[in-house]
């Protein structure tokens, strides 16, 4: 007999995650235990309570007056809106005031961290974690409900990786700084979209659960922050003695702004991995949704933005990422993704010697970071434009319809 307490979609037991099992084997990590998996699904009918409070708020008012007034909090602080109305005040207040476990010095640090990674810790975000989600079905309904198959793939990476590089950024999680701006910008897109895609008739919420809930939330959190380092490492990226759990901590705290409740934060680097592994295997069920989202993001790099030379760089690009995504995931992944079952990973095997190299000097060479840090900034920038071109990435113009209908 079905549990009530959980939607459909949540399986018996645990599935397989393509990637991710071999790592968390060598952490001594195991799948989820009955509580844990029981919580796991009923994570899946829980939103985020607090500002899904506020755009209720927000909505009943009328967003043409409330969202500048949402907008000015965020740049400014609460204090700057003039007889900020109560419900707005109390988030921000409570946003504003960082938890008292919050360590500026290891978050500085996973900051820069971040961007040592350069380009191949954004490849491993786009062609493991980001692709590999799509074998995530559920998730997948709330996606092509904001017109994701119409906006295209390069467009919402880019999104996302955008928000990554205020998060990155010095200083980009104090309070007023741009990750912090950026995370709550998310936030409220997120509780936007949630509102609209369980309004919509064809939502099923004991099939599905609750869009954008706590397990998807989770998964897709550490997903985006952890795994770059999670697949770097195999790369050659090595990092230095307290990295891994300081970019845990920086995934704890962005979780905490951007409304992962406090069962879901990770208390270092192995909990982050187990968190991720267990929500993967909670979510992991690929259907027709799975490779209507993967197979455009395949070929995607194909339309990318080169300054010469675009149809081979092209194809070059689109062999470069799919020998990333095959070496990780899987032929059983590729083929239900709906891209080719096997591409050799003359890429991943290339970088290891530079990037063994570049850790070297970083690690060894006096002010050999600090200089990472930036070449890797100045690489994931360049990598930036070559996705879009020379406009703006904004955070949430793919889902300005959806945000605007909520």
């Amino acid at each position: 007999m079905s549990n009530p307490a959980v939607p459909r979609r949540h399986p018996a037991t645990p599935r397989k995650v393509p990637g991710l099992r071999p790592f968390a084997v060598l952490l001594g990590i195991g799948r989820p235990d009955a509580q844990r998996w029981r919580e796991l699904g009923e994570a899946l009918l829980i939103g985020d309570e607090p500002m899904d409070r506020l755009v209720e708020w927000m909505s009943a008012e009328g967003m043409a007056h409330t969202r500048p007034l949402f907008e000015r909090a965020l740049a400014e602080g609460v204090d700057a809106v003039p007889d900020a109305p109560e419900p707005l005040r109390a988030f921000f207040l409570r946003y504003e005031t960082p938890p008292d476990w919050v360590d500026w010095e290891r978050i500085r640090r996973a900051e820069k961290v971040l961007r040592v990674g350069g380009t191949d810790g954004l490849y491993i975000a786009r062609d493991v974690a980001l692709l590999g989600g799509y074998l995530a079905s559920g998730f997948n309904k709330t996606l092509i409900r904001t017109g994701a198959l119409e906006k295209g793939p390069a467009k919402r990476f880019a999104e996302t990786m955008q928000w990554a590089l205020d998060v990155a950024s010095d200083d980009g999680m104090r309070p007023g700084g741009v990750g912090y701006r950026s995370t709550l910008r998310v936030r409220l897109i997120h509780a936007l979209v949630r509102r609209h895609v369980a309004a919509l008739p064809d939502w099923d919420e004991a099939e599905w659960g609750v869009p954008i809930n706590q397990t998807d939330m989770a998964a897709t959190l550490v997903g985006a922050l952890i795994s770059p380092f999670v697949g770097a490492m195999p790369m050659g990226i090595v990092p230095a003695p307290g990295d891994l759990d300081a970019a845990a901590h920086l995934t704890r705290y962005v979780g905490w702004l951007i409304g992962v409740r406090e069962d879901w934060l990770p208390n270092g680097f192995r909990d982050a991995v187990r968190i991720l592994y267990h929500s993967m295997c909670a979510i992991t069920n690929p259907d027709e949704t799975t490779a209507q989202l993967a197979m455009p993001m395949g070929d995607d790099p194909l339309g990318w933005h080169y300054r010469n030379l675009a149809g081979l760089r092209g194809r070059v690009a689109r062999a470069q990422h799919l020998s990333i995504a095959s070496a990780f995931l899987g032929p059983k992944a590729m083929r239900q993704l709906g891209l080719p079952a096997y591409m050799p990973p003359w890429y991943p095997l290339l970088r290891i010697p530079v990037n063994l190299t570049r850790s070297g000097a970083a690690l060894l060479l006096p002010g050999g970071f600090e200089r990472a840090a930036v070449r890797g900034r100045r690489e994931q920038e360049a990598f930036l434009r070559t996705l879009i071109g020379e406009r703006d990435a904004v955070i949430g113009d793919s889902a300005q319809h959806v945000t605007h209908a909520a």
